[in-house]
């Protein structure tokens, strides 16, 4: 029984070190993490320009319909919202990994 285990482990215990090498260093296609931040950061502000827009219209009485001056804003209050909560998780991974000890 003790054969059989054996047999599986690597002898010098590296292999598992090796496999966790990256095997290839090519660049992903798509935007970088950045690009990607940015363009999110301008949606929810494009969607708060357009809730601003309607809100202005309505109190000057010339918007087509309250419906969509409220789910206009209630879009740029929700995005905002998820916008502030995945900074929050951001900033509580990075305190967390700041607290680690090497």
């Amino acid at each position: 029984m003790i054969n059989s285990v054996a047999s599986l482990l690597p002898i010098n215990g590296t292999g598992s070190a090796q496999a966790l090498q990256p095997t290839d260093s090519k660049k992903t296609q798509g935007p970088s993490f950045s690009q990607f931040l940015n363009s999110a950061i301008q949606q929810v502000n494009t969607q708060q320009v357009e809730a601003d827009k309607l809100t202005e219209l309505m109190a000057a009485g010339k918007a087509p319909d309250l419906h969509s001056v409220m789910i206009a804003s209630e879009k740029a209050t929700m995005s905002f919202q998820l916008g502030v909560q995945i900074r929050n998780k951001a900033m509580e991974a990075y305190q967390e990994i700041m607290r680690m000890q090497m």
